[in-house]
């Protein structure tokens, strides 16, 4: 009796400690989307030039170009940030914050009278809190209806304070890589709206 009882009580302490680890583990790992967020909210109304890191070889909308990003418009639980290439004016990438803590990436695309390119509104959301210098984006549903070939694409963005910033895409089982890194050290001039925006 006494040696059912001890092992019980044995078990239920296991419980407790796993249930503990669990707790912490969990905690931990949202602290990163947490970090992350309050850091790109740091950034807010700041504009930065970017390079052209990596992209495929046949590559044309964006080498050779001036990039830039400006994180133009931040609420609590949304940040949108236009991402200029050259002349075009038309991309914006809209983060937001979820109940769960999780964040989802959208590419909004405008043409240049600001209605919506039949192609808008696809990414993901994190499958995890990430940490607090990455989050990844693999596709959800929506993209694939929309663009059945970026099923297997996974965007993530880094952000070092104080250092840079960098939008990257790869498609799984592919050689598509793209990475476009921005510097955070010198901001630059804040650009004029992008298309479908009013100042």
């Amino acid at each position: 009796m006494k040696f059912s009882i001890i092992k019980c009580l044995f078990a239920a302490l296991i419980c407790l400690a796993a249930a503990d680890q669990a707790a912490f583990a969990q905690n931990k790992a949202t602290d990163g989307s947490s970090v992350f967020w309050a850091e790109l909210q740091k950034l807010c109304g700041k504009a930065f030039a970017g390079t052209l890191a990596s992209a495929p070889e046949n590559d044309v909308d964006f080498k050779g170009k001036e990039l830039l990003m400006h994180v133009r418009s931040c609420e609590k639980n949304r940040v949108r940030i236009p991402f200029f290439v050259g002349a075009d004016k038309s991309r914006t990438w809209v983060l937001t914050r979820l109940k769960d803590g999780r964040i989802l990436l959208k590419h909004d695309h405008r043409h240049e009278d600001g209605t919506p390119d039949k192609t808008t509104m696809y990414g993901g959301a994190t499958t995890s809190a990430g940490s607090a210098v990455r989050q990844m984006f693999p596709a959800d549903q929506q993209t694939v209806r929309i663009l059945p070939a970026a099923a297997a694409n996974v965007w993530w963005m880094d952000l070092t304070p104080g250092e840079s910033f960098s939008y990257n895409l790869r498609r799984m089982g592919t050689e598509r890589f793209f990475s476009i890194k921005f510097d955070l050290k010198t901001p630059v001039k804040e650009p004029e709206a992008p298309w479908g925006w009013k100042d």
